[in-house]
């Protein structure tokens, strides 16, 4: 069972905390910022490549993009953004791990601390829950579009590493390496991902149940509610009765 495809299905089902276009473009535009940092040509660049297919999937303007890698090679003035991982621990114990984009230190250090204090949670040291997770393609397909054994064939003529049933949905794992591989060969097959991202994800996941679960859904929302907020991992899981709750 995985807590990081069912946390994906919430934020579907919910309309995605990023459901306002401008947050989303705002994310996205980041993400390429930074990752131009890099190198602008985009077939050079893996993690740039992942943003710019991130951005068009959610129609963003061709413009913005170009302008987003200009920023980030230099060619263009823009704001200089730092990123930071906070590690910390919520509700029951479970491992957290936020991404941020910031260009101010301070201010996010004291928004994200007050976050996981707010919501039973609290912020660890580096290095403190980060060794759990693992950098993996995670690929989100609703069960009603796809036959598992079909699937699987996909996923594995396309090298995948694993596919995982966890109740509404099927998760497919990649190697990163893979991922876009992988990825176009489910799209090529009709296929519509609920999410496909490489992402961190836990070797091992913690249940949680009653008002434990749903003050770890409200932290993940405060978490990923603020602007500053690129990714948020955990290493929770859910009941398929309380996800259909807290989703509805």
């Amino acid at each position: 069972m995985s807590g990081h495809s069912k946390w994906a299905t919430i934020k579907h089902k919910k309309g995605a905390l990023d459901a306002k276009r401008g947050k989303i473009f705002t994310r996205l535009i980041k993400e390429i910022t930074i990752a131009a940092k890099s190198g602008g040509d985009a077939e050079k660049n893996p993690r740039l490549r992942t943003a710019v297919a991130a951005a068009k999937a959610e129609n963003m303007p061709s413009d913005n993009i170009k302008r987003a890698i200009q920023r980030g090679t230099g060619e263009l003035p823009g704001v200089s953004y730092e990123e930071i991982t906070f590690e910390g621990y919520g509700p029951g114990g479970v491992a957290i791990l936020v991404e941020v984009s910031t260009d101010n230190r301070n201010r996010t250090v004291s928004e994200i601390r007050h976050a996981f204090g707010k919501n039973g949670g609290n912020l660890g040291e580096a290095g403190s829950v980060a060794w759990m997770f693992k950098k993996k393609g995670s690929i989100v397909i609703p069960k009603s579009a796809a036959k598992e054994d079909d699937l699987m064939n996909i996923i594995l003529e396309a090298g995948g590493e694993d596919l995982r049933d966890d109740g509404e949905s099927f998760e497919i794992i990649t190697d990163p390496s893979a991922f876009d591989g992988v990825l176009e060969a489910v799209k090529k097959a009709g296929l519509t991902p609920d999410s496909a991202s490489v992402a961190l994800l836990p070797d091992n996941y913690i249940k949680l149940e009653g008002a434990a679960a749903n003050q770890m859904i409200r932290l993940m929302e405060a978490l990923e509610d603020f602007d500053d907020t690129q990714n948020v991992y955990s290493n929770f899981d859910i009941d398929e009765k309380q996800l259909a709750e807290v989703a509805s």
